[in-house]
């Protein structure tokens, strides 16, 4: 596995990561180079991230040798052992510390700046590098974490050598490594770009994940689709780099407080999302036309190219009921290439069944949510996936009826949502 840079390595190491999400764990990346790959796990595990600065101890005499290592906060971590076979005096280790504990303060101080540590105690910690040729340095900041309060401790690299992964499994609750490649000599060789991290690099990425995204307003935008005006609502996108449209169901309208919901939680995530009305108020008039998939898909193709035509960034639909069967016939009507099209599916509750015989001509990545208690079109959509030839799974939220009502039974669909979007759209986008 060849990674273009540090952010790529970062954004492939967060879907590895994803299901820590809901732990709302700790980043700690280790500085220089393990902090860009850990500004892009936190941001997209929506977790808050750190620096973990460490200084290994050294034998006097034969310093890469290490007998223990020192963390922030007074935390040390000592090998009697070593410490007894290399015959090393109190006196020494004393002197060691000292020395490696003003240093430790000195880059502490130069990358976090005034900021207070995170506090880990009770946490889950992920310390993540560029990548483990030897893994001293890693296991001395998993040890130090541990050491600070850690209730958990998961080491997350892009690449390692097979031998220093599998000596670092037994140390850490979890080994996360997405490639251990034979004939490995150097954690560089498996980058395109390894340029040094400068320590401005660390200082900037490091403020940027303590200040507060500013909030983005949703503005009125008029949507042109299908020959008419369409009042709707447009969040810019943020970092996600994505623009996710809501396709509503019979009987609602972009003022639907489901899709709000949803919509807000993607908004959290960094995405733009865009809810516009599918039908005039006319045209809502006729019932018959709630059920019109071909015009409602037509409106839906018109409303990403409007999307597009604002800025070039990969699109989603993220449809609910007869919305659902909207959204899967316009992504058969419409490439999936980069920057074009619908890149992905999210349906709610969703009425695949009503979008024909297209189902099979659909490419873009689908993900189906149904309540488990919704048998009826549970039914449905598990005919309707079995259809699909794209990327595709079912999601069954349990205990969950039609509307989704029950006690955080939206909040799961939000989060199944932003999950599949962010891992469809924007790790595409970068």
């Amino acid at each position: 596995m060849l990674f273009a840079d540090r952010a790529d390595a970062g954004q492939r190491l967060a879907e590895a990561l994803r299901p820590l999400a809901a732990s709302d764990p700790v980043v700690l990346g280790l500085p220089r180079g393990g902090v860009p790959v850990a500004f892009r796990v936190a941001r997209e595990l929506g977790a808050a991230l750190d620096v973990i600065v460490v200084r290994k101890l050294g034998v006097p005499y034969h310093p890469e040798l290490g007998f223990g290592a020192i963390g922030e906060g007074g935390v040390r971590v000592i090998s009697e052992d070593i410490v007894r076979r290399g015959r090393v005096s109190q006196e020494d280790v004393a002197a060691v510390e000292r020395a490696e504990e003003a240093e430790l303060l000195r880059r502490a101080r130069a990358f976090r700046g005034d900021r207070p540590r995170i506090q880990l105690a009770g946490r889950t910690v992920i310390v993540v590098d560029d990548g483990i040729a030897t893994g001293a340095t890693a296991l001395a900041a998993c040890k130090v974490a541990r050491a600070q309060g850690a209730a958990r401790v998961v080491l997350a690299v892009p690449v390692a050598s097979p031998d220093a992964a599998e000596r670092l499994r037994g140390q850490v609750d979890e080994l996360v490594c997405l490639s251990k490649p034979y004939g490995f000599s150097a954690v560089g060789e498996w980058y395109r770009d390894f340029g040094q991290t400068p320590d401005e690099e660390v200082v900037s990425l490091l403020a940027r994940a303590a200040a507060p995204e500013a909030p983005r307003t949703p503005v009125e935008v008029a949507v042109e689709a299908g020959g008419v005006i369409l009042p709707g609502e447009l969040t810019e996108t943020g970092e996600g780099g994505a623009v996710v449209v809501f396709a509503h169901g019979s009987g609602s309208s972009r003022h639907s407080p489901r899709n709000r919901s949803v919509a807000a939680a993607l908004n959290r995530a960094g995405l733009g999302t865009l809810l516009f009305d599918l039908l005039t108020p006319a045209e809502e008039a006729d019932r018959a036309n709630v059920f019109d998939i071909a015009t409602l898909a037509g409106r839906l193709v018109d409303a990403t190219d409007w999307v597009q035509r604002r800025s070039p960034v990969p699109v989603g639909v993220f449809g609910a009921s007869t919305g659902a069967a909207a959204a899967l016939r316009a992504a058969a009507a419409v490439g999936t290439e980069r920057g074009a099209g619908i890149g992905a599916v999210v349906s709610r509750g969703g009425r695949p069944d009503l979008a024909g015989d297209c189902l099979g001509d659909v490419r873009a990545p689908t993900l189906l949510i149904v309540g488990g208690d919704d048998t009826r079109v549970l039914d449905l959509n598990r005919e309707a996936q079995a259809q699909l030839h794209c990327e595709n799974r079912l999601d069954v939220v349990a205990g969950a009826t039609h509307l989704f009502e029950e006690p955080g039974a939206l909040d799961r669909v939000a989060e199944l949502a932003r999950e599949w979007f962010t891992g469809h759209l924007v790790a595409r986008s970068i």
